[in-house]
């Protein structure tokens, strides 16, 4: 894998104080935030230092029952040419169900949700990364997540897991050791045992965040400082091998740029005292995928995994009841956090709700998803979200009811559905 050094995702909030970060060798941007041909000055600008972008996809489900869609492969190709990356990475997870495989109605996570590990759920991520390696032009490493929740009768370790993964298809590797440190809380997984049982010669780097640990669930929030058992599990990891790279990740409550450089330093000294600790084992020689046998794409595989996939997300987003063998509290608490986390993408999407709803646009947003599901973009979520409220005759206070009236038939025509188009001509007339 390609040396990359000592990196930080680059964020739009933080563009600026990234490109002020002493000793940033290269940076990693959302694939999904990009546009390829009108990428961010300071991308740009980072480039022409000589700064390496890597892009990372979060929305292509590989995990999931689905084929990869094929635009959503080529949007990330098309990411990585013009970005000049030497890869592009992943998240070993599922973002969405439902839809032909189950004859149900299509559902999105708005969120990464974990695989099960067993022997259908492999064959099928295996059938999936191909696909993904085939579409793309550079190399594809695929990342370990962080949960909340675990799956029932588990075959397979998460170290067994990704070495088969590795084995059969040669994809490389993201390990995120702060969703090593989140499992070992909230599925008690021991880290050290995770990292023995992992092929690192196709470590292609390792992602460092923050979290924060809440009534005894670890929450991967990216938004907190770096924990010193998250730094921990960084120096076992350096203390195998000599990470191609490392990168410092930071989503949402950005902190001063002498507080991300503080980190920064953290993290450098952590490798530096493991590097000095003792000599790191050699690496063991490339492998070649091992060829699958069997019959290629079996549908049985696909179909199982696209029912138990679907039965989790629409207890998570539509009530329906705990499958078997869940543990009943933690989905509540999986639940929770996929409402919280919807509200918090809308709000951004669309600020606008928020400030018409003042304190109240929380409780109103969780009324909102009480039954309804995310089925499209954030961006249709605001506008359903948006309707919800008119056709429940809200906000309460008229002018703020009839600028949200405006705001919706400005975004979505002027003719919608139902008792909303009939409530905005009224309130129309009325501004």
């Amino acid at each position: 894998m390609k040396h990359l050094g000592i990196g930080i995702g680059w964020r739009p909030d933080i563009a600026e104080a990234v490109e002020g970060l002493p000793g940033i060798d290269w940076v990693e941007a959302v694939a999904e935030n990009l546009c390829p041909g009108h990428l961010p000055d300071s991308l740009l600008r980072l480039r022409e230092r000589g700064v390496t972008v890597v892009p990372h996809g979060v929305s292509l489900g590989l995990g999931g029952a689905e084929r990869p869609d094929p635009a959503r492969l080529a949007g990330l190709a098309a990411r990585a040419e013009a970005l000049g990356s030497p890869l592009v990475t992943e998240h070993i997870a599922f973002v969405r169900a439902g839809g032909a495989l189950t004859a149900s109605p299509h559902l999105e996570a708005g969120h990464l949700l974990p695989v099960p590990r067993t022997r259908d759920a492999l064959r099928v991520l295996c059938e999936n990364v191909r696909t993904a390696q085939d579409a793309l032009p550079v190399p594809l490493a695929l990342e370990n997540i962080a949960a909340l929740i675990g799956w029932p009768d588990e075959e397979l370790t998460e170290g067994q897991f990704l070495a088969e993964l590795v084995e059969r298809t040669g994809v490389g590797l993201l390990i995120d050791v702060a969703n090593l440190h989140t499992n070992h809380v909230n599925r008690g997984e021991d880290p050290a045992k995770t990292l023995a049982a992992l092929p690192l010669d196709a470590l292609a780097y390792v992602h460092v965040a923050g979290g924060v640990e809440r009534d005894g669930v670890w929450h991967d929030t990216h938004a907190h400082p770096v924990t010193r058992p998250v730094l921990d599990i960084l120096a076992d990891l350096a203390s195998r091998c000599a990470p191609p790279g490392v990168l410092l990740e930071r989503d949402e409550a950005f902190p001063p740029a002498a507080e991300l450089a503080g980190e920064l330093d953290a993290i450098r000294r952590t490798l530096t005292a493991a590097a000095a600790s003792g000599p790191s084992a050699p690496a063991p020689a490339p492998r070649n995928p091992r060829p699958e046998t069997g019959t290629p794409d079996a549908a049985g595989p696909r179909q199982r995994l696209a029912l138990a996939q679907t039965a989790l997300l629409s207890s998570l987003t539509a009530g329906t009841p705990v499958p078997a063998g869940f543990d009943g509290r933690r989905l509540r608490v999986q639940a929770r956090a996929l409402v919280a986390k919807r509200a918090d993408v809308v709000a951004r999407v669309a600020p606008e709700l928020p400030r018409l709803l003042g304190d109240g646009y929380r409780q109103a947003f969780v009324s909102y998803t009480a039954s309804r599901p995310l089925r499209g973009g954030y961006r249709q979520d605001a506008l359903d979200f948006a309707r919800f409220l008119l056709d429940a005759g809200r906000p309460a206070d008229p002018d703020a009811r009839r600028a949200l009236a405006r705001w919706f038939k400005e975004r979505a025509g002027a003719r919608p559905p139902g008792r909303a188009a009939r409530l905005l001509r009224t309130l129309t007339r009325a501004a």
